[in-house]
């Protein structure tokens, strides 16, 4: 690196490589990555119909939660198909 006489006396010219002065080491980034894993979907067995489901979630096939029926999946069904039949016309 070649300095001119006024950087040598200002002390510039010593300036070499940036070094990072807070750098992560290896553990403190592995524990921060600890988060960023994927997980797998739980299962769980319906109570009515022992269809599987997700944990924690209504029975998409029989539209009930933890015994009770919370959703009447017959009539929403019917009420779909009866909004694309008006929709066709």
């Amino acid at each position: 690196m070649v300095c001119n006489a006024l950087a040598q006396i200002s002390g510039i010219c010593n300036i070499s490589a940036m070094v990072n002065r807070m750098r992560s080491t290896r553990s403190h980034t592995g524990n921060r990555r600890s988060h960023h894993g994927l997980f797998t979907v739980r299962f769980s067995k319906c109570q009515t119909c022992q269809a599987l489901h997700q944990s924690h979630r209504i029975c998409m096939n029989c539209g009930s939660y933890n015994g009770r029926k919370v959703i009447d999946l017959a009539a929403k069904v019917a009420k779909k198909a009866k909004k694309i039949a008006t929709e066709k016309k």
